[in-house]
């Protein structure tokens, strides 16, 4: 079963308002729960690449934490696709492939990619509509990065 396969889907993507950070957030997310599972050292590691981004550079840490706590309650509730569909429509045409980029980089931080994550960096180029061509640039760089 694929990740926006799982549970009964309760919200519509145009239930969902997001900002442009919170889409970003939302769909580096969605990426690392590809395999089901978030853990706390995933978590930190999607908070310390938001503080090194311009795009949050205005929110608070609280903000921050609000933002992901948010987020992840929608994935919780197995409202993946209305959240990804609503992140991707709000989502700046100039982040789409640095979007793709980070939730990449998040997925192979293992140095390894499940059936789950390729499945997702898939759907997530496809649904970004990033050429193929960038996003294997994108895939070979991260998995050369990730392997040390």
């Amino acid at each position: 079963m694929g990740l926006f396969e799982q549970g009964t889907t309760t919200i519509k993507a145009t239930d969902i308002k997001l900002e442009p950070a919170e889409a970003f957030a939302a769909i580096a997310l969605i990426a690392v729960a590809a395999d089901g599972v978030i853990t706390e050292s995933e978590k930190q590691g999607i908070s310390n690449i938001f503080s090194r981004m311009e795009l949050f550079s205005n929110y608070s840490e609280e903000r921050k934490k609000e933002i992901l706590d948010r987020l992840l309650g929608i994935i919780k509730k197995k409202e993946i696709k209305p959240l990804f569909d609503a992140a991707v429509a709000k989502l700046p045409q100039e982040l789409k492939a640095t979007v793709f980029a980070v939730s990449t980089d998040l997925v192979l931080v293992d140095g390894s990619l499940a059936e789950e994550e390729e499945q997702l960096l898939n759907e997530l180029y496809n649904a970004l509509e990033i050429s193929e061509t960038v996003a294997n640039n994108i895939i070979d760089v991260m998995m050369i990065k990730n392997k040390g």
